[in-house]
């Protein structure tokens, strides 16, 4: 096999990953007749199929299977001897793709952003919100180079750096505002309005609350933090988001906001990368300027919170 190419293994790592040539073809920056005829070659060369194929989308077989895992290694290694080279040109950063949970990003990206580029200059930012299953996967597989998420993470082939803690406060009805807060375990029997499965937060909250598994008519979900707060407005509900959450969803939502008492509910955000990666002193340079971003957010947004009313108009 002396003919395999790496541009040929992108290829077949862009279709094994979305399935459709058009797709493939498309985050490759070439044809649909250019990458069928790559991937033909390919398996003419390896003297075997590795896709099954039908008119709306194609599936790797046994043998496909097997060469995507072997693939996946073979192109982060390749991706990290380059990140070796950047880290050797330049004691700074000139690209960074980073991932960050959808209940962090909307708060605290914009400003993540722009320390970033303050503190490397012309610095190339690419972001992926996603689930943290799904950044965990990527960064693992080579297509990150850091993420943003709740701690922890528990995989051994990346390094956890914590950042900051953030609480957790209660969303209620207008209404409720200057009502004693429930206990945790009196919240079990309201209307908790959750985030659907996936997300972490929802597991922090549950455990929170003390909730293995709930009755539908008990517990709600949604697609987002907004989403919630909407509900919450709509008096469908009650819920729990993070406090950096609250400036931007109260502000159209006619809601109270409320602190538990001690111990409050809280997360530990922090960063995570590959214990393999090159850029380690880079990723904490990075780490800092995040630090500095949260604290900037949070010095922004600082005031009681201990019952206060998100009113229209």
């Amino acid at each position: 096999m002396k003919n395999l190419t790496l541009k040929q293994l992108r290829y077949f790592e862009a279709l094994a990953r979305d399935g459709r040539f058009r797709r493939a073809a498309d985050a490759c920056a070439i044809s649909q007749p250019a990458l069928s005829m790559q991937i033909k070659e390919l398996e003419q060369e390896l003297g075997s199929a590795l896709f099954e194929r039908n008119a709306r989308e194609v599936k790797l077989t046994a043998f496909g299977q097997t060469f995507a895992f072997k693939v996946r290694e073979i192109l982060r290694g390749v991706d990290e001897l380059g990140e070796l080279a950047r880290a050797s040109r330049h004691s700074f950063l000139t690209r960074l793709r980073i991932g960050i949970i959808p209940t962090i990003a909307p708060y605290l990206l914009p400003v993540i952003i722009n320390d970033l580029n303050n503190t490397f200059a012309g610095i190339q930012i690419e972001v992926r919100e996603t689930q943290t299953a799904k950044l965990v996967h990527e960064l693992t597989q080579g297509q990150l180079d850091t993420a943003i998420v709740a701690l922890p993470v528990s995989e051994p082939s990346l390094t956890e750096l914590e950042l900051f803690k953030e609480e957790f406060v209660l969303v209620r009805r207008p209404e409720d505002e200057g009502k004693p807060v429930p206990e945790r375990e009196a919240l079990r029997e309201m209307r908790l309005l959750l985030l659907e499965e996936g997300h972490c937060f929802r597991d922090q909250a549950l455990s929170f609350c003390k909730i293995g598994s709930a009755r539908p008519r008990e517990v709600m979900e949604g697609s987002s933090l907004s989403t919630l707060v909407q509900m919450v407005s709509a008096g469908i509900g009650i819920t729990l988001i993070p406090e950096m959450a609250v400036p931007v969803e109260t502000r159209s939502a006619h809601v109270s906001i409320s602190r538990f008492p001690s111990p409050q509910p809280s997360r530990t955000i922090g960063m995570v990368w590959r214990n393999s990666t090159p850029m380690a002193k880079q990723l904490l340079q990075v780490s800092e300027a995040v630090r500095r971003s949260a604290e900037t957010m949070r010095a922004q947004h600082a005031g009681p919170v201990t019952s206060q009313a998100s009113r229209r108009g």
